[in-house]
């Protein structure tokens, strides 16, 4: 017999390096050559099915991962299974003439209604207890941090998790040892009366995934790794359409039994796929795509519904909410044109700590929940379990209350529009900036950013306080005088300027404007009390109709409702103007009367820049996260605007400081501009091999100062090297108590200490010259 590894390396799909780890020297070094040096088919029938020759050896040995399959205990794919299946018509090819186009017609809408929120319909799952679909309550559910094996810790965790109001838990299980554990957890819920269903969270091992399946009520599997674990992002060259199908066998073998005994005990199956762990199969073939997510999700589901197995969810989660949303659409359009109905599990994963994890949570779940789709969430967070649930419910409380008729009320005042975005790819829409003109006094460049901008909402009486206002408004200061610091507010928002003999608040006004940090301020305050050079505000109507700007005013920012005519809305562009600020009455949309106008500033051919004006009730900074994240980044994620103004509708009912860093945090989490370190971090289980908690708060205060940089941190191997493909560098757990740290997608240093792996990473950020000292990053600015 020749042992897979050998025939690995007969076939190339093994290096010499790795080879020599498994069978000793080489007498010929063999380096990794195409993997299409043998055909698909030839891989199948030669055996390629052992877990050691798809994940790196040192992987597995250091993850801890059962192994389904030893080297004396691998046989042959049965590829007659594959013949079983009523597969998908492929989707690759020339738009509008794809065998799946063909078949089943152009994609189209991915929810019910466009112009309308309504939720998509669904068939019921079945979860225990619980059901999810379109005709149900959106079910709250998290994740288990406990080793599985701490069986009591383990359900005391899941009771306090129901307790606070979750209807599902999920728990790591790793090998089958934690399936024993997963009985002894579900009898003793069941024994303190908790019959809350359990999620068992599955990778790479197919035969645990059947042996769990006797003890809870639900198994997610993920595509990208439920059979093939590779990590290695090689390229696999396909030379047709049918070489990548024929691989199909490959995971057809493993996933068959589990779905028969899914059907057979009436459980519940969520098809995950994540994007930071896409098979090499599907990576080489589609790309790191949204695309590939869905594909991937697609072939399993044929699978499932060849043996008559409906009880399943999808999901489509990623780290950067812009490809989620997109992979989310997506799914949904296909699922419409192929005459699907499964429900939605939405989810951001790796969304990371406090505020910041909860803006990108919101951007990537709002967003959906905004258009009907989603019938269960998870807020992944990087903190107790516990404390998911308070931003997981509200988000349902604000999907739920845009079903109600006083919503759908606002959402019928918008005017009738064409929808023009398109959700097979992303653009984003850049407006135009203003300009410097001879003569000008100050530099009206400073109003807009072209990454985003943050206007800030300030008072008469925050004026006359100079030195609390510039901190406020992120800005440095050299002998009292203020400086424009990388997060310091664009520009103001003045309704009341400063009367003309309050000398102090007028000073500091002109000190802000020295540095291009400027005043708009509506035009019959700002005619009572000019302000020279100062901007004026005035709504569409008024300048239409003639209305003139003061005299002291330098430029003009025009307001509109979004429910302007066409008509009026084409005379912006004889109109001098510096930007558009968007601001529809509570009796409209914002979702809706939005994208009505960006439809119309296509259709016109109008290029002014647009700022989102939110105003906030009273909440604190997790509500204000939530509802800016829902509210505004559900439209920044489709390239809709060029910032954002926070305008609380209770002056002084926020602090101006949070304002302006929520405001940069919901810039960031849409991907539009970067001023901080973007962290990346895993929500921590029963795989997590460090305190990610203390370690995300330790490298966060040591690190959170290089806008820019990106670093991740991952508590296992699981999706980590994939989700830190955005990464600039990475620290991943290896083996309890060793980390490796990555730049990119390579590893770089493996096996570092706890103890010094912080340190460790911060020379390599050196090493690499994307480190700035905190004190020294200050020095500079200042004398900027």
């Amino acid at each position: 017999m020749i042992y897979p590894t050998a025939r690995a390396i007969a076939l190339g799909l093994l290096c010499a390096p790795t080879a020599a780890l498994l069978l000793g020297p080489s007498p010929a070094p063999v380096c990794r050559a195409s993997p299409r040096a043998a055909s698909a088919a030839l891989r199948m029938a030669e055996g390629f099915t052992s877990k050691e020759e798809l994940l790196l050896v040192d992987e597995v040995d250091r993850s801890g991962v059962e192994v389904d399959a030893t080297r004396e205990s691998v046989t042959a794919v049965d590829t007659s299974l594959v013949n079983a299946v009523k597969w998908t018509p492929s989707a690759r090819g020339e738009p509008g003439k794809t065998p799946r186009d063909l078949a089943f017609g152009p994609i189209k809408a991915y929810c019910a209604d466009l112009k309308e929120v309504k939720r998509r319909p669904t068939r019921t799952v079945e979860c225990g207890p619980i059901k999810f679909g379109s005709e149900h309550r959106l079910v709250r559910q998290t994740m288990a941090t406990t080793l599985t094996s701490d069986v009591e810790g383990t359900i005391e965790q899941v009771i306090r998790c129901a307790d606070e109001g979750f209807d599902l838990v999920r728990v790591t299980v790793v090998g089958m040892k934690d399936a024993i554990a997963c009985k002894k957890i579900r009898e003793g819920l069941d024994a303190r009366g908790y019959n809350i269903p359990l999620a068992a969270d599955m990778h790479f091992a197919p035969k645990v995934a059947l042996a769990v399946a006797d003890a809870v009520e639900k198994i997610r599997i993920n595509p990208g790794n439920f059979v093939d674990g590779r990590k290695t992002f090689e390229t696999m060259v396909y030379e047709t359409d049918e070489d990548y199908f024929k691989e199909r066998a490959f995971f057809v073998e493993a996933f068959t039994p589990l779905v028969k005994k899914c059907k057979e005990l009436n459980r519940c199956m969520r098809i995950g796929t994540n994007h930071g762990s896409l098979s090499a199969r599907v990576l080489s073939f589609y790309g790191d795509t949204p695309r590939g997510m869905v594909e991937s999700a697609i072939e399993f589901a044929d699978i499932c519904r060849s043996l008559d197995f409906h009880n399943f969810v999808f999901s489509m989660k990623a780290s950067n909410p812009l490809v989620m949303v997109q992979a989310y659409r997506l799914l949904a359009a296909e699922m419409d044109r192929l005459g699907w109905d499964y429900p939605l599990h939405l989810g951001v994963t790796e969304a990371g700590e406090g505020e910041d994890g909860r803006m990108k949570s919101a951007i990537g779940i709002g967003a959906l929940l905004a258009d009907g789709l989603g019938d269960t969430i998870r807020v992944s967070l990087t903190e107790d379990p516990e404390f998911e649930y308070a931003p997981c419910n509200r988000l349902a409380e604000i999907a739920d209350a845009k079903l109600l008729p006083s919503a759908l009320a606002t959402q019928r005042a918008v005017p009738p529009y064409v929808d023009i975005r398109d959700i097979t790819s992303f653009a984003r829409r850049s407006g135009r900036l203003p300009a410097q003109k001879e003569g000008d006094t100050f530099d009206y460049r400073g109003l807009l950013n072209r990454d985003g901008s943050v206007l800030s909402a300030v008072t008469a009486k925050e004026l006359r306080e100079p030195n609390t206002l510039y901190n406020a408004l992120g800005c440095k200061t050299v002998v009292g005088l203020p400086f424009k610091d990388i997060a310091t507010s664009d520009t103001l928002m003045l309704r009341e300027p400063p009367a003309l003999d309050d000398e102090i608040a007028r000073r500091t006004l002109k000190r802000l404007m020295d540095v291009a940090v400027l005043p708009v301020v509506p035009a019959d305050a700002l005619a009572k009390a000019p302000i020279e050079g100062a901007v004026a505000l005035m709504s569409l109507d008024e300048a239409a109709s003639g209305a003139k700007k003061p005299a002291c005013a330098s430029r003009v920012v025009l307001s509109v409702r979004g429910d302007e005519s066409a008509e009026l809305m084409n005379k912006i562009k004889g109109i001098e103007h510096a930007f558009v600020l968007l601001d529809p009455p509570p009796t409209l949309s914002r979702l809706h009367a939005a994208r009505r106008l960006f439809s119309l500033f296509g259709a016109l051919n109008i290029d002014s820049a647009v700022i989102h004006h939110f105003r906030p009730v009273p909440s604190d900074s997790s509500e204000l996260a939530l509802q800016m994240g829902t509210e505004v980044g559900g439209l920044l994620v489709d390239g809709l605007g060029d910032g954002v103004l926070v305008e609380p509708q209770t002056p002084g009912s926020f602090e101006l400081s949070m304002l302006r860093t929520v405001s940069f945090g919901l810039l960031q989490g849409s991907r539009m501009r970067s001023v901080k370190t973007e962290f990346v971090s895993c929500p921590s289980c029963g795989r997590t091999l460090f305190n990610l908690q203390e370690v995300t708060a330790q490298i966060s205060e040591r690190t959170g100062h290089l806008p820019g940089v990106t670093v991740a941190i991952m508590g296992c191997i699981v999706n980590g090297p994939g989700e830190m493909a955005d990464a600039d560098f990475g620290y991943v757990g290896g083996a309890p108590g060793k980390v490796d740290l990555y730049v990119g997608k390579e590893v770089v240093r493996r096996g570092v200490d706890n103890e010094v792996a912080c340190d460790q990473l911060i020379e390599l950020i050196k090493e690499y010259g994307m480190w700035k000292d905190p004190e020294e990053k200050e020095a500079m600015e200042a004398v900027a």
